[in-house]
């Protein structure tokens, strides 16, 4: 019944992209987002209570993961709920 987060092992969609790009998650992630964001910034928004990734972030997490985390599910206040229907 866990529709927004299908297929995430983490109940955080950040944590779980982390996960995903394994050894050195943080630093992928900020490597793959680009521009000024450095592992400090994944951090900060992971480990500190409502913070949240910027939504012009949301569409490179995406893509650095391959899909398996979306922007809807890093930003549903932004992007609205992730869908649970096959496109």
């Amino acid at each position: 019944m866990n529709t927004a987060n299908e297929g995430i092992e983490s109940p955080n969609p950040l944590q779980a992209a982390i996960d995903i790009l394994g050894e050195g998650g943080q630093t992928k992630l900020a490597n793959a987002i680009g521009g000024k964001v450095k592992q400090a910034h994944v951090w900060y928004w992971l480990n500190t209570p409502g913070a949240k990734v910027p939504a012009e972030h949301c569409a490179a997490i995406e893509a650095a993961v391959g899909g398996k985390v979306t922007r809807q599910q890093l930003r549903p206040d932004v992007f609205g709920p992730a869908s649970s229907e096959a496109a």
